[in-house]
């Protein structure tokens, strides 16, 4: 039994911690990644539904959030319900933050509570990718986890949440935007395969462990091993900025135009390295936006 209307919420992120090939079962390798989620950034979405009519959805731009709710219905409505859809977002569109992931994830969510059921992440998941060819890991809120976004498989879930950074977001390309699903898949060589085999454990240890500062050395590590597919302008310019003002260190949209530097949460001295940070990226002309774990 469904009710009229139904409503759910998805976070956006600042692009990602860790994006590269991974090994899987020692056979195979796939594309994974973890996201660094962003509370600040929020989509939220409303379902009406309305029997005997088609699928439809109140901002015309929003075709994936349309896919998946259709999509959602199929799955686990009744024959001949159909509704009105509803997205409302602050996320950046085109900057690698996760916009069409939280569109997606919030109508299906919405969709699913209009109907009264609840369904595992991994039923989720198909969904979100069928409606966009990848998603990323936001769905995972509590835990953190490597994730085959082009799969929606979850390669690890490792035994703690990511730790707690503050990000100074600075957006690289302001005057451009990358579409995804253009944007082709990174082709690593084999030095860079091979590179990301320590760092998938340098990767585990920091996370289980909750060390921000070695997370941040390999969100930094990452970063530039994805550079020579999507360079970030003036990259080494920001990276130094942080390191002068205590960053942890770098990470980046690997798939859009922003890149965050990572600040412990905990370390008494952020709040004044991340207001002098800020002020040098300024006074550099840059503009950059503090978000707050």
């Amino acid at each position: 039994m469904s009710k009229l209307i139904g409503y759910a919420e998805a976070i956006g992120h600042h692009g990602e911690l860790v994006q590269g090939l991974f090994e899987d079962t020692g056979v195979h390798f796939r594309r994974a990644l973890v996201s660094l989620p962003c509370r600040h950034l929020k989509t939220r979405a409303s379902f009406r539904a309305q029997v005997d009519q088609p699928v439809t959805v109140s901002q015309p731009h929003c075709q994936k959030a349309l896919r998946a709710a259709q999509m959602t219905l199929g799955a686990f409505g009744p024959e001949g319900l159909g509704g009105v859809l509803s997205v409302d977002s602050n996320i950046p569109i085109g900057r690698g933050m996760g916009s069409s992931t939280a569109d997606v994830l919030a109508s299906i969510l919405a969709v699913m509570d209009c109907l009264r059921i609840e369904a595992s992440s991994e039923q989720v998941m198909r969904i979100a990718v069928g409606a966009e060819i990848a998603c990323d890991s936001t769905l995972f809120r509590q835990q953190a986890v490597l994730f085959a976004h082009r799969e929606g498989l979850v390669m690890e879930a490792f035994r703690k949440p990511l730790p707690a950074f503050d990000i100074i977001s600075v957006d690289t390309m302001p005057e451009a935007t990358v579409n995804t699903l253009e944007f082709e898949p990174a082709r690593y060589d084999a030095a860079e395969v091979e590179a990301f085999r320590p760092l998938r454990s340098l990767l585990r240890t920091a996370v289980n462990e909750a060390d921000p500062h070695l997370l941040g050395k390999v969100a930094t590590a990452s970063a530039h091993l994805n550079e020579r597919f999507l360079p970030k302008p003036r990259l080494d310019e920001i990276e130094a900025i942080g390191a002068r003002f205590g960053a942890v260190g770098i990470q980046v949209a690997h798939s859009g135009t922003v890149v965050g530097l990572l600040f412990d949460k905990h370390d008494a001295d952020a709040p004044r390295n991340i207001e002098q940070a800020a002020d040098m990226l300024k006074r550099s002309a840059f503009e950059p936006t503090i978000f707050h774990s």
